[in-house]
């Protein structure tokens, strides 16, 4: 415990004194002191669902490799940042700072402690040169000088590094937590297809503070990467010319099925849809089927069933024969046709269904998800139970902590 280097702190379980986990380490409260190292005041810790707490650096009784262990009760309020504090990881990583003359990037810092319960910022992890060629160097901190310099371009390179192994829903609640210009910073710094699973989980207005700050081709590329009803949702929260222009410079092949579910009204099944679920000929086989849903980016919802369609299976299908369903699927012989073990018992429903009447059909029969057809009986999409949750909750759930 004589030196902790804050960004390896980032996502670290926390555990009450009765070896309970009670949530996970997401930034370092500070306390700046100009050229005195500054002193850490805590731990900002999330705990479910979502809440942000402060929990003092006096309580902490071990920081090991796996976990923190704290004593005392934990104050359940949420944290509110006060101007005379800094979040370490949040917004002190990527910084550029002087040393010896010279700019150099801030990559960590090092938590020393000074006497018993008091701990502070006493080394600075710092990259002189290029990325790639640079000098890693650790200096005290008192030979460095810029931490209280407001930068436009502040990068997020190490910011993202200390979180690269969340989940995206973990990750888009730090984001939310961060100042809007930083947010703003520190998504553009994304791939495409982790900024896309990001947006899908930030609040609307975060999404479009984020698509808004990047560069008209990015954006679309971003769209393309997300699935389409979470694009479509986040269109209609823009200026109608804005999301055209979008739409435009999107592949068409990724554009259409967007298009397709902005008619619809938001709170209906056509809506709410995703027009990309795992769709195959009943002439497939079940070990075809297994290998579809066993894909990694399937969604558990998503990969729940298979529906059965004649071709086309891109959406909209030719007519919609019925659902096999996993565990169904686990129970027959892989050379078996899906033909013969469709349930047909599920009636599809309307695209124009509103979303009360999509959630009690999916209460009333059990199901994860249910096939919206058209009036031909072709296949459009289909509703999933947390397609459902996301319009049933409040529009700010994302934002409550409560």
């Amino acid at each position: 415990m004589d030196r902790i280097f804050v960004a390896r702190l980032a996502g670290l379980a926390v555990f009450d004194p009765a070896g309970d986990q009670i949530g996970r380490i997401r930034d370092v409260v500070v306390g700046i002191r100009g050229p005195l190292p500054p002193r850490v005041h805590g731990f900002v810790v999330e705990i479910q669902p979502r809440r942000r707490v402060f929990l003092p650096i006096t309580r902490i009784t071990s920081v090991e490799s796996r976990a923190v262990i704290f004593t005392g009760k934990l104050n359940m309020r949420r944290f509110e940042q006060r101007e005379s504090e800094t979040l370490a990881i949040g917004e002190m990583l990527d910084l550029t700072v002087r040393y010896q003359g010279e700019e150099v990037t801030v990559l960590d810092l090092a938590m020393e402690q000074a006497r018993p319960a008091e701990w502070v910022l006493g080394k600075v992890a710092v990259r002189r040169g290029s990325r790639r060629r640079g000098e890693t160097l650790i200096v005290d901190w008192e030979e460095v000088t810029g931490f209280g310099v407001v930068q436009k371009d502040q990068g997020a390179a190490n910011l993202l590094a200390a979180f690269d192994a969340m989940r995206s829903a973990d990750l888009a609640n730090m984001l939310h937590e961060l100042p809007r210009k930083r947010m703003a910073q520190v998504a553009a710094a994304l791939d495409d297809d982790r900024l896309a699973d990001v947006l899908e989980e930030l609040p609307e207005r975060d999404q479009v503070t984020v698509l808004s700050q990047l560069h008209a081709e990015r954006a679309a590329d971003v769209l393309e990467a997300m699935s389409p009803d979470d694009a479509a949702d986040l269109l209609q929260e823009l200026p109608a010319d804005e999301a055209e222009a979008l739409l435009r410079l999107m592949v068409p092949e990724e554009a259409a099925p967007v298009r397709r579910l902005l008619v619809y009204d938001e709170d209906t099944a056509g809506g709410m849809m995703t027009t990309d679920p795992v769709v195959l000929p009943p002439n497939a086989t079940v070990a075809e089927a297994l290998a579809h849903i066993r894909q990694r980016e399937q969604t558990p919802a998503v990969a729940a069933q298979v529906f059965v369609a004649r071709p086309p299976t891109e959406t909209p299908t030719g007519r919609f024969l019925g659902v096999a369903h996993f565990q169904r699927l686990l129970r027959e012989p892989p050379s078996t046709m899906l033909g013969g073990v469709v349930d047909n018992t599920v009636d599809p429903i309307r695209p124009d269904l509103p979303l009360r009447g999509v959630a009690s059909l999916l209460a009333t029969y059990n199901l994860v998800a249910t096939p919206v057809v058209d009036e031909h009986g072709r296949l459009l999409g289909a509703v999933t139970v947390d397609d459902v949750l996301d319009h049933m909750l409040p529009e700010d759930w994302r934002e409550r902590n409560d």
